[in-house]
């Protein structure tokens, strides 16, 4: 009992720094969650062996916080969507990045020893997206109801729930007839359980007025109610033989259709029930069973791997979403982005390996390598990403040609300076820019506040114009473009910086 106490204080110490280290970094380059999966990879096992795992206290602690991040993410998707016309490229984009996974395990991966009872799990891993990761990442970065946002969520739950289904037939040990039967089984569980809930909601009974008006109080029953909910889907799962990430999704899908409009009051509580413990006790025991050591051993693969995930997943994302009529018009930035988050792959990575470990057709030193490459992903891609936004927001063409051409009166220091403080009024006006839009019933992504490059009254100018939302949009951005091209292509409007990081003409 008291190592099982001593591991999760200093998991909680470490889940309490973490948010704090990540918002040093600057722009938030490195999410909180990475601080968490590398804290736990250094203090684990296999280094430092601080904390032990080995616990079933443990365990169940992190299959609960796993719970709570998937069902959030579930609760976080609109079915519309994934049954809609994107969702149904999504679908075509996972198929085409599994035959291709395979094709590149077979031509490539086969040479790093990798015998063909392993090629089926190492393709369905190259087509995994974290994307229970990825939600918290998101809702950091105010990519919630963005372009880029409704994409990840698409592309992302897909690239989560269709490698559980492909590693539950594919990788399964039972018959197909017994394959067939627990899908069906599992999937019944589920629909009995949300015809039950809604039941009692249309009912309006005196037990669902309870919930809804007590739900504040010290019992919080409506958090008791979708926590017994999230627990009998994982049980459902376990009993079927799924991983659990599929049950705590048709738990957050359930909480959803019994919530279409949101309750703010019950996300808020949920959020700290699972942010506050669960959750980040689940990426640390994650991180837990990475070993860094072994996979320094085996750069091939771990490098392999990660451009696997880029080819495989985020060069196919990235090609679907030119092909569809209804992302083809994203920028360049927004495809860069949802492409390179889709890439990142952790969780299922960590499920699937231990499946393959646990059939004899992988090594566990190529599984610890296969996790690092994942958890590597983790940490490169969020950095890329931002480095793309902040180059964008703080003018970084123009403080290269400044730098290029430096003059006498101005330092390097003066320079990135003040291009430092853009970047923090482009941030600060486009959260502001974002509640004014929608105040205005209007949609503004991140990409077009950058595409409009600080021009934002050229929306309200269109506006007044009597020209629809999407004229408006379309308009204000080529005219803000225009000048842009026009300030860039006259020398004389290039500013300088001087010592007191002032603009000067």
């Amino acid at each position: 009992m008291e190592t099982i106490l001593l591991s999760l204080v200093i998991m909680l110490l470490v889940a309490t720094v973490a948010p704090f280290l990540a918002s040093l970094v600057p722009g938030r380059a490195v999410p909180e969650v990475v601080f968490l999966v590398f804290a736990g990879a250094v203090l684990g096992p296999h280094m430092l062996g601080l904390i032990s795992t080995d616990s079933p206290a443990i365990k169940l602690v992190s299959d609960l916080g796993m719970g709570f991040v998937f069902l959030m993410a579930g609760y976080e998707i609109n079915l519309k969507d994934l049954m809609g016309k994107t969702g149904r490229w999504a679908t075509a984009s996972w198929l085409v990045s599994f035959a291709l996974g395979y094709a590149v395990v077979g031509l490539f991966f086969s040479r790093l020893g990798f015998g063909q009872t392993s090629w089926i799990a190492l393709a369905i891993l190259m087509t995994t997206t974290a994307y229970g990761t990825l939600a918290p990442i998101m809702h950091d970065r105010d990519l919630d109801g963005t372009p880029v946002g409704r994409i990840v969520t698409i592309y992302g739950s897909l690239g989560e729930l269709l490698p559980i289904f492909a590693m539950s037939v594919l990788m399964s040990t039972r018959t197909i007839r017994g394959t067939v039967s627990s899908i069906i089984f599992f999937v019944a569980v589920v629909l009995l359980v949300l015809a039950f809930s809604k039941r009692f909601q249309q009912a309006g009974n005196s037990f669902w007025r309870f919930l809804e008006e007590k739900s504040e109080t010290a019992s919080f029953p409506q958090v008791r109610m979708v926590v017994a909910i999230l627990v009998l889907l994982l049980l459902a799962s376990e009993l079927f033989g799924f991983d659990g990430v599929l049950g705590a999704f048709a738990a957050g899908f359930i909480l959803r259709a019994l919530f279409p409009q949101g309750n703010e009051k019950l996300e808020r509580n949920l959020r700290v029930l699972s942010g506050g413990f669960f959750q980040p006790l689940f990426f640390v025991v994650s991180g837990a069973g990475i070993d860094l050591a072994a996979a320094t051993a085996n750069l091939p693969l771990l490098i392999g791997f990660i451009l696997a995930l880029v080819v495989v997943r985020g060069f196919v994302v990235a090609a679907t979403l030119n092909l569809d009529k209804e992302t083809r018009g994203l920028s360049w930035q927004e495809k860069f982005s949802a492409s390179a988050y889709c890439t990142m792959a952790l969780p299922l990575v960590v499920a699937i390996t231990s499946v393959a470990v646990s059939q004899g057709v992988l090594e566990s030193s190529a599984a610890s390598v296969l996790v690092t490459s994942a958890a590597l992903t983790v940490l490169l891609i969020p950095v890329v990403t931002s480095l793309v936004r902040v180059a964008e927001a703080a003018d970084a063409a123009v403080a290269v040609h400044e730098l290029a051409d430096l003059s006498s009166d101005a330092t390097i220091h003066d320079i990135l300076h003040a291009h430092h403080l853009t970047f923090n009024e482009h941030q600060e006006q486009f959260r502001r820019e974002i509640i004014q839009a929608h105040e205005r019933g209007e949609y503004l992504s991140a990409a077009d506040f950058l595409a409009l490059g600080g021009h934002q009254h050229l929306l309200e100018k269109a506006r007044q114009a009597g020209l629809s939302p999407e004229a408006r949009r379309e308009w204000a951005i080529a005219e803000a473009k225009r000048l842009w091209q026009d300030r860039l292509s006259r020398r004389a409007d290039v500013p300088t910086y001087h010592s007191r990081g002032t603009r000067n003409k």
